[in-house]
């Protein structure tokens, strides 16, 4: 379970430390994160009262390979690896957000 960025069944080496937060399924959410990131757990915390169901990983948690492929992953998508990194359906969206997540998740927005 990647980022589901459609590239295949490649091997996903960090997929053991993907967490998933239940809620409603609102499209493909994966967040990348930091567990010491204050905008980190501000957008968990928003994702949460939005009810959107989502899947993250804490990229600073990781080791070895699952590290690495991780970060690799980030870059590809954000090359300056700023954190929170969200992909929704495909997109990225670098840094909090919370106007752009209300929009995108919020129903009386």
């Amino acid at each position: 379970m990647s980022c589901s960025r459609g590239e295949g069944e490649e091997k996903i080496s960090y997929k053991p430390h993907v967490v998933h937060v239940a809620g409603t399924n609102k499209g493909n959410v994966f967040l990348f994160a930091l567990s010491t990131c204050a905008w980190c757990r501000r957008t968990k915390a928003l994702l949460t009262q939005l009810d959107v169901a989502y899947d993250y990983v804490d990229v600073d948690q990781l080791e070895g390979e699952a590290r690495t492929q991780a970060t690799s992953e980030l870059k590809a998508i954000n090359p300056s690896q700023a954190f929170p990194t969200m992909l929704v359906n495909g997109e990225p969206l670098i840094g909090f957000q919370e106007e752009r997540l209300r929009e995108l998740f919020d129903d009386e927005y």
